[in-house]
């Protein structure tokens, strides 16, 4: 059974467990998700939810059909995925956290947090030279490999760049507790990106 919630990122803090150690946990804001459109494959059926309702002067034609086709409200955020088991969301069901259980595991996407422009030794974790008077390399980047042959620079050399801003995906997180009140998912760990960054849970 694979299972996608969307939510939103409130922020960290710590809990303590009967054994009286401390643990890092991460905040998260599950809002009400429901199903907008379910198209059947062969090996496998398409499934997409939405999340945050919005108002439709804030989307297009097409997506405000979309939703009318089904008389469904106007959400914000989109995301189809793949579930082997046929029959088993309609449209108009709705996601909660009751899907989810205490101390299961799940993977969380999300988009990092940017870094801005950022050089080598930074982005991509290169030793800096020596730092005595007479040398003249700190931190450059060194040699590109851009000589007589093959006279360029090949595509994809760690070099300075934008770093962060990236979907990134954490596996295997535990899940500590569940606030079905006030749809609030604890989790262990840390996630992606910024407070208020719109997070993916995969439950495989």
């Amino acid at each position: 059974m694979s299972i996608v919630i969307i939510g939103q990122k409130i922020g960290m803090t710590q809990l303590f467990i009967t054994k009286g150690l401390a643990i890092p946990v991460t905040l998260l804001k599950i809002g009400t998700c429901a199903v907008t459109h379910v198209q059947e494959m062969e090996e496998y059926t398409k499934v997409q939810i939405g999340y945050n309702v919005t108002n439709p002067n804030k989307l297009s034609k097409s997506m405000i059909g979309h939703f009318a086709k089904n008389n469904l409200p106007c959400f914000r955020y989109l995301k189809e995925y793949k579930n082997k088991n046929s029959g088993q969301f309609n449209v108009g069901d709705i996601i909660t956290l009751k899907h989810l259980q205490e101390n299961e595991i799940v993977s969380i996407s999300a988009v990092s947090s940017g870094k801005g422009f950022s050089g080598c030794h930074k982005r991509h974790k290169f030793s800096r030279g020596p730092m005595s008077h007479g040398s003249k390399n700190h931190r450059k980047p060194g040699s590109i490999g851009a000589g007589t042959t093959p006279g360029r620079v090949f595509p994809g050399k760690k070099m300075a760049g934008r770093m962060g801003n990236n979907k990134t995906t954490i596996k295997n997180i535990k899940v500590v507790k569940i606030d079905q009140e006030n749809n609030i998912l604890i989790i262990k760990g840390s996630v992606p990106g910024k407070k208020g960054n719109i997070i993916y849970i995969n439950k495989s």
